[in-house]
């Protein structure tokens, strides 16, 4: 199938969203099923964003990708800063937005998000009745309890002074405190430091100029206390597909079964071999089609 895009941008506050809007070129001229697509830590629209739109795209069904506030070719400062409180209100905004478009139908409309993004779609899903269905690819569950499962106690207690440091040193005045997140240098301290990470992130880079490979330090401290598996019970009515990794160490591949089995909604798992990034790799052809088959069935 045939389609068009188009770069589109709205209003968040004081703020401007940016982002890309696709729509299938089709014979009728009814109104449209869309999907809001967002992604995971710092990752910004573009790169693999987009391939999962046009996957969903081909099925008849607009698609709209964006920019949290921030980031890339979104506004908001300070830059870099990943707050998740508000990067959800940033993905209920895009919802807002293509429901104010003509050519989109307000009562089909899906969301998807992946790692970070995918905490995102199902805290959504739990806050937003206007939201048909769902895909949560290797979600965030926990933000507390994945970082406790990878460090070492004393690594814990370092990176929490540094927390406390770095908002007071705000508090005073000082400037916001920055941490890279990958580096091929194993001894330098990053958000990620698995090989993974960085070779995905270096890839994704190279489709994705507006990237930068660091954050504030105060958005890891957010990260720390975000949980979007608290929601889960509040997910009732609206279809979840949940795509994980069996050998996922970013985001654990046991909290993810864990939110999986608590979910009282009409749900579907698809769980792929090997680690978090190979949803976007070597499995991506399984993993956008299984997202792509879900909005077609419940957005159709």
């Amino acid at each position: 199938m045939t389609w068009t895009s188009q770069q589109v941008s709205y209003q968040v506050g004081s703020e401007k969203i940016r982002g890309s809007l696709y729509l299938p070129e089709r014979k009728d001229t009814g109104p449209l099923p869309c999907v809001v697509l967002g992604h995971g830590w710092g990752m910004v629209a573009g790169g693999d964003l987009e391939d999962y739109a046009k996957a969903i795209v081909a099925r008849g069904i607009a698609a709209l990708t964006f920019d949290y506030r921030n980031l890339g070719k979104s506004e908001g400062l300070p830059r870099q800063h990943l707050d998740p409180n508000r990067q959800i209100e940033d993905f209920r905004a895009a919802v807002s937005f293509v429901r104010s478009l003509p050519e989109i139908d307000g009562m089909r409309i899906g969301i998807w998000g992946s790692s970070y993004g995918g905490g995102h779609a199902l805290s959504v899903a739990a806050m937003d009745s206007r939201i048909a269905c769902v895909v949560s690819q290797v979600p965030t569950i926990s933000g507390w309890r994945a970082a406790m499962g990878r460090m070492t106690p004393k690594a814990w207690d370092e990176q929490w002074k540094a927390f406390i440091a770095d908002r007071e040193g705000v508090f005073a005045g000082a400037d916001w405190t920055i941490q890279k997140t990958v580096s091929a240098d194993p001894a330098e301290p990053v958000s990620y430091p698995d090989s993974a990470s960085h070779d995905y992130m270096t890839v994704q880079r190279k489709r994705c100029p507006e990237w930068k490979n660091f954050t504030t330090l105060a958005s890891i401290e957010l990260a720390r206390h975000y949980e979007p598996g608290a929601y889960l019970y509040r997910i009732t009515r609206t279809p979840v597909l949940m795509i994980i990794a069996n050998h996922d160490i970013t985001t654990p591949h046991r909290l993810q079964r864990e939110a999986f089995a608590a979910l009282q909604t009409t749900k579907k798992l698809l769980e792929v071999e090997g680690g978090h990034y190979t949803v976007y790799q070597e499995h991506f052809d399984q993993t956008s089609k299984a997202a792509a088959d879900w909005f077609e069935e419940h957005l159709g």
